[in-house]
């Protein structure tokens, strides 16, 4: 008769979610996953079937609890037109926030894009997945910012945000200040197409 998990899964999910996201999936060890969430080998491959299992948990968990609950200021109905330049403004002040000593976590997704996604198909299109959920996200605020402007206009300016965007979590891990002067260079962006609306 199989036993009855004891334990919170959600809470475990965000407890590995912490470690992948401070180590790296391929830098992670099962006794890391084991000593952070408190159960054992046996515990963790039951009720997610491998290390793998748990990080794919850990990346859903990242989408709903970090990623989405971001994004909604660009996508919320209705969508204001300085949603953009409020996204940016949240991301600079989270950055701010970050130890200058310390390296930032940067993103979960990102990481594991300059890791181990780029040789494993399935992860690759998880990360693709959320660049696409990013700039949708950022396209639907630059509609709201010049409901006018010309759809070839605003997937550049959607590709050039998505790319700032990007730049500035992967900064974040080495040079904090860097990271928010990238936030910033995104702000005074929007601020300028705002001006030419």
């Amino acid at each position: 008769m199989p036993r009855t998990q004891d334990f919170d899964t959600a809470e475990v999910i965000g407890l590995a979610r912490d470690v992948f996201w401070d180590k790296g999936y391929e830098a992670t060890s099962v006794p890391d996953l084991e000593r952070a969430t408190g159960l054992n080998r046996s515990s963790l491959y039951n009720a997610f079937t491998s290390k793998r299992g748990l990080f794919d948990a850990a990346v859903q968990d990242y989408l709903d609890r970090v990623v989405r609950p971001r994004l909604k200021i660009l996508t919320a109905e209705p969508t204001r037109p300085d949603a953009g330049v409020r996204y940016y403004r949240a991301l600079a002040e989270t950055l701010a926030t970050l130890p200058e000593d310390c390296p930032g976590r940067g993103c979960l997704l990102l990481n594991s894009a300059a890791g181990f996604a780029a040789h494993d198909e399935t992860q690759r299109m998880v990360v693709d997945a959320y660049r696409s959920e990013l700039s949708a996200a950022l396209t639907h605020a630059l509609r709201a910012l010049d409901p006018d402007a010309p759809a070839a206009v605003v997937e550049h300016r959607t590709r050039l945000l998505t790319s700032l965007s990007v730049s500035a979590f992967l900064l974040s891990r080495i040079n904090r200040d860097e990271a928010i002067a990238v936030a910033h260079t995104a702000i005074e962006q929007l601020e300028e197409w705002r001006g030419t609306a």
